[in-house]
């Protein structure tokens, strides 16, 4: 089945309602030009007729003797129906007023009054063709007429039609082109803007869609080949001590002390770093999803608090100080506000051998700046850069590291709209300044 366009729809649908206007239209028209046209003619036959009244004495004498030849005829009769005089053409008996009567199959048109100085009826009458002739004419030409408006109603309505399903032609070609944004255009109609702007609102979310789908896969990819990568070597370590033990005669083999607690200990550390790698790169992932739907009004003073005082209980020989003033809400991941904080913590304490951390929390402008300051080992300049990189560890760092925490830090910083940097602390080791920007 053939489908048509929806301009050739609009041309369509305005040709039909205006045949059917004109065609309404066109029969009142009609019936009013036929009536027009007779009381025309019953007009000029009144006048004709009174004429003769006033002079009906003197018109019955030449009556007989006239010549119509169907061009007319007048009859006059007694009030009883008895022929008093007439032209040729005789017309029958009628009563007072205007009347359509057939004669010998031609139609006259009649007008009979009675007169003034006789008790007779005087009748008058014309072929009744030559205003059916300007009738039929004048209803011809409003045919002609209509049909010219419904072509120019047509015409019009390709015309506009085409103006109308423009924005929707420019959004099916910018489909087709694969554009990557899809902003509306303004036409200045209503309708079809706003068509536009809900299709357009409707691929922009599918877009979005598609691009948090990639994402989501992306980081599927990374989360795989960055466990394939980490976890390789303390996999093999494991299965190293693993075949150690199994070479090892039950009946006979005996292991030492030593080699036993030595054996069992690489294996402990080895299952921690594995447990630890597996950790972060969960949380690298989850990162990697969040969404604005998952940023909420979070007080950054309250998050450091509840992070020292757990911090506390795990390292009993460090002092962790929170300055700040609670109450100064962001729109952040409470989850990455925290991870943040026990990360910096984490560091300070396992790879800085820090004994003292303060954490600071304060305005700059519209911006909220964490700022982490420890007294411990520090981080040598050409490296404060390179330790925010996936799996690169400092010279300094403690064995048994993923090399991802100051990664998530930095992840995390970049997700709140920030930055996350190292210097030199006043403190005498490492200070970790994180920036959240506002909103």
């Amino acid at each position: 089945m053939q489908r048509f366009s929806l301009r050739a729809r609009v041309a369509a649908a305005t040709a039909l309602g205006t045949t059917l206007v004109v065609a309404v239209l066109g029969v009142l028209v009609a019936l009013a030009i036929t009536r027009n046209n007779l009381a025309q003619l019953d007009r000029r036959l009144e006048t004709a007729t009174q004429v003769l009244v006033a002079n009906a004495g003197t018109a019955g004498l030449f009556l007989p003797a006239l010549g119509d030849a169907g061009a007319f005829a007048v009859t006059i009769r007694t009030e009883s129906g008895g022929l008093l005089s007439s032209t040729p053409t005789e017309l029958p008996v009628l009563s007072p007023g205007a009347h359509t009567v057939d004669l010998g199959g031609t139609a006259y048109r009649t007008y009979t009054a009675p007169t003034d100085r006789l008790p007779s009826l005087l009748s008058v009458a014309v072929p009744y063709a030559e205003a059916q002739d300007i009738t039929t004419e004048q209803h011809r030409q409003l045919a002609v007429a209509g049909a010219i408006a419904v072509a120019v109603a047509t015409a019009l309505g390709w015309i506009f039609g085409g103006r109308a399903v423009r924005p929707l032609v420019d959004l099916t070609r910018r489909i087709v082109a694969r554009e990557p944004t899809l902003e509306p255009r303004r036409s200045g109609i209503r309708e079809a803007d706003e068509l536009a702007a809900a299709a357009g609102d409707m691929l922009n979310d599918v877009a979005r869609a598609q691009a948090a789908t990639d994402a989501a896969l992306a980081t599927a990819r990374d989360f795989a080949a960055a466990a394939a990568h980490e976890l390789r070597t303390p996999l093999t370590a494991m299965r190293t001590d693993l075949e150690v033990l199994s070479t090892l005669d039950p009946a006979g083999d005996v292991l030492s002390v030593e080699e036993r607690t030595e054996i069992l200990d690489d294996l402990t550390r080895t299952q921690s770093r594995v447990e630890s790698t597996l950790d972060d790169l969960e949380r690298l992932a989850r990162g990697d999803l969040s969404t604005s739907r998952d940023f909420v009004p979070t007080d950054p003073v309250e998050i450091c608090d509840a992070a020292a005082a757990d911090a506390t209980s795990r390292h009993p020989g460090v002092q962790i100080e929170v300055v700040g003033e609670p109450g100064r809400e962001i729109r952040a991941l409470p989850s990455g506000l925290r991870l943040v904080v026990d990360n910096a913590v984490a560091n300070s304490v396992r790879h800085g051998g820090a004994r003292r951390i303060r954490l600071a929390v304060a305005a700059e402008g519209t911006d909220t700046v964490l700022t982490v300051d420890d007294d411990g080992r520090g981080v040598p300049a050409v490296e404060r850069g390179v330790v925010f990189e996936r799996f690169r560890r400092g010279s300094g760092a403690a064995r048994g590291g993923s090399g991802l925490g100051l990664a998530l830090v930095a992840q995390q910083a970049a997700l709140h709209g920030g930055t996350a940097r190292l210097e030199e602390s006043p403190l005498g080791g490492a200070r970790l300044t994180v920036r959240f920007a506002a909103g």
